[in-house]
């Protein structure tokens, strides 16, 4: 699977200088920019992470930049994936795209993530031409501002010394993109990534970028995988340090419900309805900053504890 569980969050060095941060971002946007081969077929980079595999929310948003480039004026509104086997993260992945249908309306694509001749990944997108329509939308919770909230790399620095060597090398390597700021402050006592404690936290990508709705919106799907599948541990007191603890992103859904800009703080808000059969459910709302509910997330995963 592409990612054998959704990572702790992105840390960013509270010393880290604004050119530096930018170095990020354009990093970030490098790695969303695939090489067109053909009509229909697309590279894209991979990017080392810390772990052994391929970070899932990369190989979920370059495929929706692959569906996006056969689409013309209409943005994705939803999209259901599979992870399927592990990626590669020495080496670039091929995206082939099946134009399934394009209506007066609704446009469909199937994408296909292929590393060493085997698929790893599958996309079903579907896009729609904006209109007007009902308008209703869940309340987004009572949280602090993100402007009264401390950044997740102060919480780490205070943890890193407890943390497990692996987590302590992906931690290094996850510098970014996004500023992470969570609304329930983390105890330094637990030894665990931090997106284990999460279950409300603020990010986003330091701007501005682009004008491009769809970049946005293939930036939110690779940031969406960050702590949704975590929250289904949440209730039963374990963390990603467990030694004896299997967890692995099985697929991934997001649905788009209004513009959006990642630049500018989000809300993401998830929990955990269900966990049985050695899976878990985890599901997510993100919100503006002025609580406008702008896209909806789920994730089944694995989650196995090995006695």
């Amino acid at each position: 699977m592409p990612s054998a569980h959704d990572g702790p969050l992105p840390v960013n060095d509270p010393n880290t200088s604004t050119g530096a941060a930018h170095t990020l971002v354009a990093e970030l946007l490098e790695l969303l920019e695939l090489e067109r081969l053909e009509d229909n077929l697309f590279r894209g980079p991979s990017r080392d992470i810390g772990t052994t595999r391929v970070y899932g929310g990369q190989v979920l948003g370059q495929a929706i930049q692959a569906a996006q480039y056969t689409v013309t004026d209409r943005p994705v509104h939803s999209l259901h994936a599979y992870f399927l086997r592990e990626g590669d993260h020495n080496a670039p992945i091929i995206y082939t795209v099946d134009r399934s249908r394009d209506g007066r309306s609704f446009s469909a694509r199937r994408v296909v993530a292929i590393q060493h001749g085997q698929p790893i990944f599958t996309l079903a997108a579907s896009f729609q031409h904006a209109e007007d329509g009902l308008e209703h939308q869940a309340r987004m919770p009572e949280v602090p501002d993100p402007d009264a909230l401390r950044d997740v790399s102060e919480y780490a620095a205070e943890v890193k010394g407890d943390m497990p060597e692996k987590f302590r090398r992906v931690v290094k390597k996850m510098t970014g993109p996004a500023e992470i700021r969570p609304t329930e402050p983390l105890r330094s006592a637990d030894a665990t990534a931090a997106s284990a404690l999460f279950k409300n936290f603020w990010f986003r990508i330091p701007g501005p970028l682009p004008e491009d709705e769809m970049l946005h919106r293939a930036i939110l799907a690779y940031v969406s995988d960050y702590g949704l599948l975590t929250t289904a541990l949440i209730p039963h007191g374990i963390d990603l340090s467990s030694a004896n603890l299997q967890i692995a992103s099985i697929d991934h859904a997001i649905w788009y419900h209004r513009p959006l800009r990642v630049d500018e703080w989000l809300l993401y808000s998830c929990d955990s309805p269900s966990a049985s059969g050695a899976r878990g459910l985890a599901r997510g709302n993100i919100f503006t900053r002025s609580g406008r509910l702008v896209a909806s997330t789920a994730q089944e995963g694995l989650i196995r504890v090995v006695k």
